[in-house]
């Protein structure tokens, strides 16, 4: 499902079971992807729904979002005027509400291919272990050099404002690093830093902050395993 772009069809990729299938890279290389689609309700509803649907959603806590952001995915939208192409980033633009015209339907999702020494990572807090949406949600994708240093990457987070995050300061904390203690750090606290979520009965903010900053880590890490970094 990745050669120089992967496309994501509507009528060829039919619901998220098509990503979340058994094989957890499901040929793609974006196993961050592959985790939040099965995140995504129950496997009826990942059936019938879309990735281009839980994007369309708008909902702070979309699953699949963060992952695509972090990936560096786009879209391509289609309506009256024809054909557009835009950062998955910039389709949310409120709760509820999305940067699309009437009319416009999102008719493919494109992620680059994954890289030599890419990997990426998905990781979501719930109050239940199933069939409940994120209190934080945190996507990360790198790439990681011959020598473990990292190049590149790039952190999203969910649920921690009214739109999807990305947090470049994050990022910019672990390139040119071998991702120790330091630099981990310094990842979590922009990541805390950048977070701005809502104060209710499923997280406080300072939970909801704290939080973001720890998966955030686990993630990188996670990511750095797909990578191929050494323990």
């Amino acid at each position: 499902m990745v050669g120089d772009d992967y496309a994501d069809v509507a009528e060829r990729l039919y619901g998220n079971a098509d990503v979340a299938g058994p094989d957890p890279n499901h040929g793609t290389g974006v196993a961050g992807l592959v985790a939040a689609a099965r995140e995504v309700g129950s496997v009826q509803i990942q059936n019938t729904a879309t990735v281009a649907g839980n994007l369309c959603n708008a909902s702070p806590a979309a699953d699949s979002v963060p992952a695509l952001v972090a990936a560096g995915a786009t879209c391509v939208v289609a309506g009256p005027s024809g054909k557009r192409e835009v950062l998955v980033q910039d389709i949310p633009v409120a709760p509820g509400k999305t940067s699309l015209a009437p009319g416009e339907f999102v008719v493919e999702i494109r992620l680059p291919a994954k890289p030599a020494g890419g990997g990426d990572a998905y990781l979501r807090s719930t109050p239940r272990t199933e069939m409940d949406i994120a209190v934080v949600g945190a996507g990360v994708s790198l790439v990681l050099d011959a020598d473990g240093t990292c190049t590149s990457a790039r952190v999203a987070l969910g649920a921690v404002g009214p739109t999807v995050v990305l947090v470049e300061e994050a990022g910019k904390a672990l390139v040119g690093t071998k991702l120790d203690d330091d630099a981990l750090a310094a990842m979590s606290q922009a990541v805390q830093a950048a977070s701005n979520p809502i104060d209710d009965k499923r997280g406080s903010v300072s939970y909801r902050k704290a939080m973001a900053g720890v998966l955030a880590r686990r993630a990188v890490l996670i990511a750095a395993t797909r990578a191929g970094a050494k323990a």
